[in-house]
């Protein structure tokens, strides 16, 4: 009896073990490119030599590269990612994605997505995918390729419209999505209704409006995804210079998604952006995320943990330590941290915010595997002093 007790218990843990480290796995890490090419804007590009690199590795570690449909279909209907599950995304469709990036992902059988503006699509310029190309693309039967919605233009989705009001804009805004969508699917016979926000830039109205209209969409700031990240901002790596090194890319790759949103702000003055005043966001996970303000106007914000990092019977956290939560943010680099209670803490920002487009990396190493680094990233868009937008 006692040796069953011993047996039973043992095997007991062991579940618990094996279920624990199922549930750290549920992960898929989606990366970004533009360029593949060494004669184009290097922020915005990687060398064929470079890409080659980064789908080898991916092959030579056994990396799950899915289909984007195929992730998000998982997420919606809550299914057990597959561990290393990887999702390969292009913006743009520059035509070096067809002379360069296409023969190595032919090479290696990978499936990809590519997001498009349609209206250049159909400009004179010779930079961009035919629509005859996005077509022979989309009708690949070997290997699945993508193609999805960038936007009718290149604008962005959370600036005013000139010569227009604040409801007139977003009208002709969403408007255009719309019209890219019926143009993507009139030319390839896709249409997934599957978005990334050109610049990385949105508002919580946008969000909601794509959530009631049956959108997904993706971001620029990085992070792992999970069964319980929001569907209107999955976070994408971007994998191009200077972030192309394998070094960085891998950790990376291995990242844990960490769910999180924003509970106040601190703010200085008067300004808030006319798109966070009319914004009524309908997911707790994005609840009073406030994400445009003026330069300043931030002095801290307050971060809860989302469903899906639990935590245990002396309320602690399960998958990570606190302590080594570390947030970084960009042009003012670490920030104190402070802990409130199990799943909620506080970011002092020891300077004001600086204009542009910012972001908060905030990363704990797994207590599981120490190696494997939780991630989440937070984007604020923080206007000039006089209210005004920074250029693009």
């Amino acid at each position: 009896m006692v040796m069953l007790t011993k047996i039973f218990t043992f095997s007991f843990y062991n579940f618990l073990a094996l279920l624990l480290v199922a549930l750290q796995c549920n992960a898929a890490v989606i990366l970004q490119y533009h360029h593949v090419s060494n004669l184009t804007p290097k922020s915005t590009s990687i060398s064929p030599k470079q890409f080659e690199l980064h789908l080898q590795f991916l092959m030579d570690n056994k990396f799950n590269v899915m289909a984007l449909p195929e992730l998000v279909n998982a997420i919606k209907s809550q299914k057990v990612l597959p561990d290393k599950t990887v999702v390969i995304t292009f913006d743009d469709a520059y035509n070096n994605i067809f002379t360069q990036a296409k023969p190595l992902l032919d090479k290696f059988n990978f499936p990809y997505t590519i997001f498009v503006n349609p209206k250049l699509i159909n400009s004179s310029t010779d930079h961009y995918l035919s629509w005859q190309q996005l077509a022979t693309l989309a009708k690949q039967t070997d290997q699945q390729v993508t193609i999805a919605n960038h936007g009718l233009e290149h604008n962005s989705f959370a600036r005013p419209v000139k010569n227009r009001n604040h409801e007139q804009g977003f009208k002709k805004l969403t408007q255009d999505l719309l019209l890219a969508e019926t143009l993507i699917e009139k030319h390839t016979g896709q249409s997934w209704r599957f978005f990334a926000y050109p610049y990385g830039e949105y508002t919580t109205e946008l969000q909601s409006w794509l959530r009631k209209n049956k959108f997904t969409a993706f971001t620029q700031q990085s992070g792992a995804v999970g069964s319980f990240t929001d569907l209107t901002i999955l976070p994408r790596f971007p994998a191009s210079h200077p972030y192309d090194k394998l070094g960085s890319l891998k950790d990376k790759l291995y990242a844990l998604p960490l769910s999180m949103h924003l509970i106040n702000k601190t703010i200085n003055t008067e300004l808030e952006s006319t798109q966070l005043r009319k914004a009524q966001p309908e997911s707790n996970q994005i609840s009073d995320t406030r994400i445009i303000a003026k330069y300043g106007a931030i002095n801290q914000v307050t971060f809860e943990i989302n469903s899906g990092l639990t935590v245990n019977e002396n309320k602690q956290l399960t998958a990570f330590n606190p302590k080594q939560l570390n947030c970084y943010v960009s042009g003012i680099g670490k920030q104190k941290i402070e802990w409130l209670n199990a799943t909620q803490f506080t970011l002092k920002f020891a300077k004001p915010l600086p204009v542009g487009r910012v972001r908060s990396n905030c990363t704990a190493p797994s207590i599981e595997n120490s190696k494997r680094f939780y991630w989440f990233s937070q984007p604020w868009f923080i206007l000039n002093t006089d209210g005004s937008w920074f250029e693009l």
